[in-house]
């Protein structure tokens, strides 16, 4: 059984350690970048400057194979992202499904084509919960449509989070 749905899958040490003598050579935190794979759709949210929250980003259309790896990529790019949190859908039993394998394909492919670690984190009800927040906000049935996958990707970074506090 799963604790608060969350499992880390694949956790990679790493982090910024405090200096201790001069604060001017205090490393800034990377941020990390997460992603929500839909069949459709790619969201992806990324942490602040200081790796704190997780702030939805942009919803990239899926156009398959390479085009959705250099898309991720020059995201990584953009945001000198030092980790891509991705999210994997596992059955509410917590069990590896046909989406699941799907996504762990994609996401070793996303290892060959970064410089930066792609860590895998259960990504259950995310998208559910997107839902919730975006109906609670009471935005249109269209906008949701428009910024589910985004605010599911955000969803997961903040889960990310909460796992490996800083």
């Amino acid at each position: 059984m799963r604790s608060g749905g969350l499992r880390p899958l694949e956790h990679v040490a790493g982090g910024v350690e405090p200096s201790r003598g001069s604060t001017d050579n205090v490393p800034v935190p990377q941020r990390v970048v997460a992603i929500d794979l839909g069949a459709r759709r790619i969201g992806v949210a990324v942490t602040d400057g200081l790796g704190l929250s997780a702030q939805p980003e942009e919803t990239i259309p899926r156009r398959g194979g390479q085009r959705d790896l250099d898309a991720i990529a020059a995201v990584v790019r953009r945001f000198d992202a030092g980790r891509v949190v991705l999210g994997l859908p596992l059955s509410p039993e917590g069990e590896r499904g046909r989406a699941a394998q799907s996504v762990e394909a994609f996401a070793a492919r996303l290892r060959a084509a970064l410089d930066v670690p792609v860590e895998l984190i259960d990504e259950s009800f995310s998208t559910v919960e997107a839902e919730e927040v975006l109906l609670a906000a009471d935005v249109s049935r269209a906008r949701r449509r428009q910024v589910v996958d985004k605010i599911a990707a955000a969803v997961i970074l903040k889960r990310w989070l909460e796992a490996n506090p800083r």
